[in-house]
């Protein structure tokens, strides 16, 4: 298991990766600080390593599409290696063996997700939710309260 790993994902970076982030142009009085923020994010992004860069965007393309998909959820955290190792290949990220937290729940979750751009675009993804985790689960799969 991998204690060490990068594992969080800012929720401010993940709605800008995932497209949740209205335009700039939208709000022009913060059009300055919403470029810079976005421009920001993308460079933290550009210094992980290559396969950790993709599966972060995923993470973020996970929360965001859980968030607009299902009725009722709000997730904040991902963990991509909750219960299975991430399978990385190029551009490609399989996670079978993920989890989300919903309003202080776990959830189980698979995802495929296809990346390009070196890994900050997103070609395809997919995903699967599963059941609730039970919290007597959650220390053993490094899942934490809020």
């Amino acid at each position: 298991m991998r204690l060490m790993r990068t594992r969080w994902i800012g929720v401010a970076a993940a709605a800008v990766m995932s497209g949740q982030v209205a335009c700039a142009a939208a709000a022009p009085r913060h059009e300055d600080t919403s470029a810079a923020r976005i421009k920001a994010i993308v460079e933290k992004m550009k210094t992980l390593a290559p396969n950790e860069r993709a599966e972060q965007r995923c993470n973020a393309k996970a929360l965001g599409v859980i968030t607009r998909e299902q009725k009722g959820f709000r997730p904040d955290e991902i963990i991509a290696y909750a219960f299975a190792d991430v399978a990385i290949d190029k551009d490609r990220v399989v996670a079978r063996g993920a989890a989300f937290r919903n309003r202080g729940e776990w959830y189980r979750l698979s995802y495929q997700c296809q990346t390009a751009d070196e890994g900050l675009s997103i070609v395809s993804f997919s995903y699967t939710m599963g059941s609730r985790v039970p919290k007597d689960q959650w220390a053993e799969h490094f899942l934490v309260p809020q």
